[in-house]
């Protein structure tokens, strides 16, 4: 079949089914077989053909699972990636207004993903409850990135200074964390919905990385990130991955942006708030 023509929802479920025989079916088919030829009748059977495996054939399904459990998140994840695609390289950066608003490709993002974490309800059975959170030690609260970004900029008037001294200091915070980024998919909802969310952020980053932003263009992106830091921990058991990679799209944002000065937090704090304000609104009241 077409890769366009296949309902990502179709392959989660060819992938579970495959978890399903490995696990539970092959082992029932064995116990029926080995009750029904219990007489010894099952002795001829394999002169004339092959003999009845269930260890191959676990292994045939369990590798048929990852593989379909893999491809439904690759769906999924460039489905998502066309999106940012779109969303990074239409606009002129260096050219870019003064934030307002968060912009609306964040809406059409959280939407892909609540498709994703949809689906995974249907489909798939919980994981052990276990939330990856950032040490406070390491600094890691949702506002710290951008008052150290603030701080560092309001200190200095050499911009280029500032901005290097800024990005050795995060850089170097990022690599002394050692955060475990990418870790085996489990067959479970949290598991699938993290490594997505992962695998678009690090799309994101990566998609930040190709533009050169003006002071406006960055702030952008900072009041984005700081939106989606909040709305993401809501889905995802690995918090500090996703605080990570963030914080590596803003540093990427700041590497690229000739005056990177960051939205003081009070702004930053009010636009956050009136965003809030609008989908707390767009909301229907359940009766």
């Amino acid at each position: 079949m077409q890769v366009e023509k296949v309902v990502p929802g179709l392959v989660l479920v060819l992938a579970q089914l495959s978890v399903f025989i490995e696990r539970t079916a092959i082992s029932r088919i064995t116990e029926e077989i080995a009750a029904y030829f219990s007489g010894g009748g099952g002795s001829g059977t394999h002169e004339n053909g092959p003999a009845f495996v269930p260890g191959e054939i676990c292994r045939t399904f369990h590798s048929a699972g990852e593989m379909l459990l893999q491809h439904y998140i690759n769906m999924r994840t460039q489905r998502i990636s066309i999106l940012l695609r779109k969303r990074f390289t239409t606009p002129n950066w260096f050219k870019h207004k003064e934030p307002r608003e968060v912009h609306m490709f964040v809406d059409l993002f959280l939407q892909e993903l609540e498709a994703v974490e949809s689906e995974a309800k249907q489909i798939l059975p919980h994981g052990v409850l276990r939330k990856h959170r950032r040490s406070e030690s390491n600094g890691s609260s949702a506002s710290s990135l951008s008052n150290s970004l603030r701080d560092d900029k309001m200190s200095r008037s050499n911009t280029h200074r500032a901005r290097s001294q800024l990005l050795e200091k995060h850089l170097a915070k990022l690599f002394k964390q050692k955060v475990e980024i990418f870790t085996k998919t489990e067959y479970n909802q949290e598991s699938v919905v993290t490594t997505v969310v992962k695998l678009c952020l690090k799309s994101l980053q990566e998609f930040v990385r190709l533009q050169t932003f003006n002071r406006s263009g960055f702030q952008q992106i900072q009041l984005d990130v700081q939106f989606l830091r909040a709305a993401l921990k809501e889905i995802v058991e690995d918090e500090a991955a996703v605080d990570f990679l963030l914080d590596e799209v803003i540093v990427g944002a700041s590497e690229r942006c000739l005056d990177p000065i960051p939205l003081e937090p009070p702004i930053l704090d009010k636009l956050i708030q009136v965003k809030l304000a609008k989908e707390k609104e767009q909301t229907p009241i359940s009766p």
